[in-house]
């Protein structure tokens, strides 16, 4: 394969050089990079901005696509830009700021910024309208940096990816354990609950070195059909035998830098699932299997791939099988840092992800089938997508439903 490989912890000077080299081959001006107070982390991430720095003003970076950048920051912080390379504007007043921005900006050119039109893409959506409104105002164009931002927010280091490894390893422990503490707690006659089977998890998560952002998932039968269903100590359903179990976690390392793992599973309390769960099953199964055929495919072969075209894949099969109004969320999310990360996502349902799936990143393949008041299928294992030797599915792969006896 002839992927180029990714930038982690590569020098600022060679990031700047392959942004300037992006910037012509697309025939846009220039990347301004911008942030108030921490309102675009997305910039901080590229500029490396350093921990701990107090930054309570606004501040620009603008990359040309040739020439030096320049830094126009604040007066009464004018290290804010000290680590990074190029001319150092200072402003003092809003008419020099704006002077100044309009000093760089050229009539009806392609200026990139953390925006997205229309807010198509939430997730990199971090300008504000109105610093948006006084780009235009110089009459310069704003475009999305969102191809250009991926490679160096979303793109693992090897380090990343042996923490990625370590954490579903983890989580697929977690699973085997969980479905052998509810077969356990039944047979002992224990009033089992969604809620105990959560916390069971959290501390199986905790007890392996890792962390998360939020807890996991257990949801049983009509629970199921709730995606983002939270157990509740007070409210959450008790567990009894025929019952049909969805489990969903996440975990990392608890460590700098480390990466998420996040996997979902389903299993019946007894002998064998119903007809009906049975054919979900069998149709999720397939759905995500058909998507991951299509990732597999196009990236052995050098193909671009957007995210919007694999959620495509694997939403039609779902609808022709008669259930697509029951496949009510996109089929897999970019994983990094966070659970949910800011690369390319695998939607064209709750958006039109029009980003490339770069080599060196890794998202979640995750369809799902929701019956309401009944229960729902979700199979969820996580894709990433190496430089040298193909895709390599993380989390397992389950092919049938677990039955816990």
């Amino acid at each position: 394969m002839k992927h180029l490989k990714g930038t982690g912890n590569v020098e600022f000077s060679v990031k700047l050089k392959e942004v300037q080299d992006s910037l012509i081959q697309q025939n846009i001006e220039g990347w301004l990079l911008y942030d108030y107070r921490g309102s675009n982390p997305l910039a901080y991430t590229f500029l490396e901005i350093p921990s701990g720095i107090f930054l309570s003003r606004r501040f620009f970076y603008w990359i040309p696509k040739e020439g030096n950048p320049i830094k126009i920051v604040p007066q009464i912080e004018p290290y804010t830009l000290d680590h990074l390379p190029g001319d150092k504007w200072l402003y003092r007043t809003w008419q020099e700021l704006e002077k100044y921005l309009f000093s760089i900006a050229i009539e009806n050119a392609q200026i990139a910024m953390e925006y997205s039109p229309n807010n198509s893409i939430p997730v990199i959506s971090k300008v504000d309208a109105g610093t948006v409104d006084m780009i235009r105002k110089s009459g310069s164009q704003v475009v999305s940096s969102a191809n250009l931002l991926q490679k160096y927010t979303s793109v693992w280091t090897g380090d990343q990816l042996k923490s990625h490894l370590l954490a579903e390893k983890v989580l697929c422990n977690v699973v085997d354990s969980t479905w052998e503490f509810i077969s356990e707690k039944m047979k002992q006659g224990f009033p089992l609950t969604e809620y105990l089977v959560q916390q069971f998890m959290v501390d199986e998560i905790h007890k392996h070195g890792c962390i998360m952002d939020h807890h996991p998932i257990c949801a049983v039968n009509a629970n199921s059909a709730n995606p983002h269903y939270a157990p509740h100590e007070a409210t959450s359903s008790t567990i009894k035998p025929g019952d049909f179990i969805l489990i969903d976690l996440w975990c990392k390392r608890d460590n700098e830098k480390a990466v998420y793992a996040d996997i979902s599973r389903v299993g019946v309390l007894g002998s064998k699932p119903t007809e009906q769960q049975q054919k979900i099953f069998e149709i999720v199964k397939e759905a995500r299997d058909r998507a991951t055929l299509f990732i597999k495919e196009h990236f052995e072969n050098d193909k671009e791939i957007q995210g919007w075209q694999v959620d495509q894949v694997c939403r039609d099969f779902i609808t022709e099988s008669g259930y697509g109004e029951y496949f009510i969320h996109r089929t897999g999310h970019n994983i990094g840092e966070e659970v949910h990360g800011p690369g390319a996502n695998i939607d064209n349902y709750e958006t039109h992800d029009f980003r490339i799936l770069l080599p060196g990143t890794c998202f979640s393949i995750e369809p799902g089938i929701y019956i309401p008041e009944q229960f729902g299928v979700r199979l969820e294992y996580d894709v990433y997508l190496d430089f040298s030797k193909g895709i390599k599915i993380t989390g397992g792969i389950q092919k049938e439903i677990f039955c816990i006896i």
